[in-house]
């Protein structure tokens, strides 16, 4: 184990707002730990970016919507960080249908990645945090759990539920030194929204007041501020992404 400065765990790290998120803390001189669930060499493929840039980051494989699997996660970062600075509860999924459609699996599942599993490791991520008495644990949200959205009934809750998972802790862990918050991103260029069909785009981005969509690198930049002492006075908030769609 090296003796490094400053470490942060990004969960669902290979691809997207993931990836964009653990370029960006490791260009703030953050040892990033890249957790993924399927997509190894996605996953090692942003370690070589970021040990090419000159900095310091190792995979771990787990479906963090598994106990035993956040289990050993967090072992690993202890094992080779000593400690945690940050955790960016990245890892998500969705199910989208119609909610008279949607098989309860479907509901299952996008609960279970996306709002279970931030509660478990936050859970994790405190306990090493308050020894240390300091941390910054960021959750990534979605507007979605703010306005809801027509066939993502499932990831709205889970989306919604992860805003008062934050805004909870934040309050239990404040005596700790410990901030939560959430980035709520908007409509952001990933593969996930590459598929979408192109008048359906175009509606989209003519709901948003800036023109155009996000890219990952702008929820990147609004986490970074969020694991940095310059947001030392901002805990349980939520930060939206979303170039002014919800206002």
């Amino acid at each position: 184990m090296e003796n490094i400065e400053k470490t942060a765990l990004v969960t669902g790290a290979s691809r997207g707002i993931g990836r964009a998120i653990a370029l960006a803390l490791a260009s703030k001189g953050f040892a990033v730990a890249l957790n993924y669930a399927g997509s190894h060499d996605a996953a090692e493929a942003v370690k070589k970016e970021i040990e090419a840039a000159g900095g310091k980051a190792f995979t771990v494989q787990g479906d963090v919507s598994k106990s035993e699997d956040v289990d050993r996660v967090f072992k690993a970062v202890k094992d080779e960080f000593g400690g945690l600075d940050v955790l960016v509860n990245n890892a998500g999924i969705n199910r989208d249908a119609l909610l008279i459609r949607m098989k309860e699996s479907n509901w299952d599942d996008v609960i279970a990645t996306d709002l279970k599993s931030d509660f478990l490791t936050t859970k994790a991520a405190a306990a090493i945090m308050m020894r240390k008495r300091k941390g910054s644990i960021i959750n990534i949200s979605s507007v979605v759990g703010i306005m809801g959205n027509i066939g993502q009934a499932n990831y709205a809750a889970a989306k919604a539920g992860v805003i008062g998972l934050t805004k909870a802790c934040a309050k239990e862990m404040a005596a700790r030194n410990i901030r939560v918050n959430a980035v709520a991103p908007g409509f952001i260029e990933t593969a996930m929204t590459d598929g979408i069909p192109e008048k359906i785009r175009e509606g989209m981005i003519s709901s948003i007041p800036m023109g155009r969509m996000g890219q990952p690198e702008d929820v990147a930049k609004a986490v970074c501020f969020l694991a940095s002492d310059d947001s030392s006075y901002i805990t349980g908030q939520v930060l939206v992404v979303d170039g002014g769609l919800v206002m």
